[in-house]
């Protein structure tokens, strides 16, 4: 007979599905508890967890108070129409209000970050009147049909055929693999170029993260959002920001774009807005966009839209990024992070690049310094994912979970994390790293 532990795994394989993976083979964490920047496993093993979830569990794991607000919520009304209005969904609307910049005013609710790109896509489309949007490569919006789309993630080649139309992408090279002073300024150009061969006024917007996620916190050229934002003026594009996952305190900021000192015309927000602890989402627009549809309908809608139990959940959390100075301890936590990480360079020949902003931070690996030769190139194919493969097991070993790709391992704890835990943290990298600079050249 099967104990607890074995049971949930049984349960788990035999009748669900996993994301982004092959189905046999895969070795889940077996997860029992929560707390904090620790997770627990069905054996008492503590993991740390270096990249808060999915890069949402803001807050830290386990915190009562968001358990507290959504019960309190749920004894008044768990759901209730989305053409109904409630206490809570009038009190976020406000107090986001009050937190985004500008005269980005108006929200409306979504499920998850996905479905707030999908209905951000299609209200840019309803108020120009156009049809094209214009993205980067090397961005992830989601895993919708539009989402993935409008993203240049290489997991949505393998359903290219089913693709949405009108598209645009165009590349921004990183500053580490670019060759020579001029980088920057042929980022410009491009921009202009794509923008002269697809017409100008075919776009109802341009969307670009807030801060480079999982592609590997790429940074854009300074000034760039300020370029975005002169273009789109002079146009009559809108300025989207996705802050799915730079929002909410993970660069040291409520957003992500707050960092470049410019207000975009629509913002989508999730993960950090309730930090994980319930699906939830939104579409934040100016006052502006929002009276267009004062006399004209808005055709856009959810089931769960403004759901009360998450709205309760987000209020919580946003008071408590706010109680507990979490944005300000990003910062700070981030500056720390940073100095360590340069200390691992002296250490680990393989360490190529460190990439932060707050506490949304890149450690590359390379096998060659002088030629930066990825230790997995973009997209990697299996049979190269060897090193990389070695490396993530050694951390999963050493009892920590964090997100990695090709030749990125994340770093995006939670932002209650303090210097030892960093410390902790950085520790076993560190030993992983050995696997890595076995295989530098």
């Amino acid at each position: 007979m099967l104990d607890k532990k074995d049971t949930i795994l049984k349960n788990n394989l035999d009748y669900t599905l996993f994301s982004w993976s092959k189905q046999k083979g895969i070795k889940p964490l077996n997860i029992e508890r929560a707390k904090g920047i620790y997770l627990y496993d069905h054996d008492g093993n503590k993991i740390i967890d270096f990249s808060s979830g999915l890069m949402n569990v803001n807050i830290g794991h386990g915190d009562q108070r968001v358990t507290n607000a959504v019960v309190n919520q749920m004894q008044k009304v768990s759901y209730v129409t989305p053409s109904a209005i409630t206490g809570v969904r009038g009190e976020l609307g406000k107090k986001l209000a009050e937190i985004c910049p500008g005269n980005l005013n108006k929200s409306f609710f979504t499920v998850c970050g996905a479905t707030g790109i999908e209905n951000a896509i299609k209200l840019a489309r309803l108020y120009t009147g156009r049809h094209k949007i214009l993205t980067r490569y090397r961005s992830y919006h989601g895993s919708t049909t539009g989402a993935m789309s409008a993203g240049g993630d290489p997991r949505r080649l393998k359903v290219d055929a089913h693709q949405a139309p009108n598209f645009v992408h165009l590349e921004i090279p990183y500053e580490y693999r670019s060759k020579g002073s001029g980088w920057e300024q042929e980022c410009f150009d491009q921009l202009d170029r794509i923008l002269a061969y697809e017409g100008p006024e075919n776009f109802a917007a341009i969307m670009m993260e807030g801060e480079s996620g999982t592609s590997g916190c790429l940074k854009l050229p300074k000034g760039y959002f300020k370029k975005l934002r002169e273009v789109c003026n002079k146009h009559g594009i809108l300025l989207i920001s996705d802050e799915v996952m730079s929002g909410f305190g993970r660069t040291g900021q409520w957003f992500g774009i707050n960092n470049h000192n410019v207000i975009p015309d629509m913002m989508v927000l999730a993960k950090g807005i309730t930090a994980g602890y319930l699906p939830f989402g939104a579409l934040q627009v100016t006052d502006t966009i929002a009276s267009h549809f004062d006399n004209n309908p808005m055709m856009l809608g959810l089931t769960y839209s403004a759901h009360p139990t998450a709205c309760a959940a987000a209020l919580e959390v946003i008071s408590i990024y706010e109680k507990d100075d979490l944005f300000n301890n990003a910062k700070k936590m981030g500056a720390y992070m940073e100095e360590q990480v340069e200390l691992l360079k002296s250490k680990h020949p393989s360490i190529g690049d460190f990439r932060n902003t707050g506490l949304l931070g890149c450690i590359e690996l390379v096998k060659n310094r002088k030629n930066k030769e990825p230790m997995a190139h973009f997209n990697a194919k299996p049979e190269d994912l060897k090193v990389m493969d070695k490396v993530k097991a050694k951390i999963a070993e050493l009892g920590m979970y964090t997100f990695s790709k090709w030749s990125y391992i994340f770093i995006a704890p939670p932002l209650c994390i303090n210097k030892n835990e960093i410390d902790e943290g950085l520790k076993i990298i560190s030993e992983a790293l050995k696997i890595a600079d076995q295989a530098y050249e």
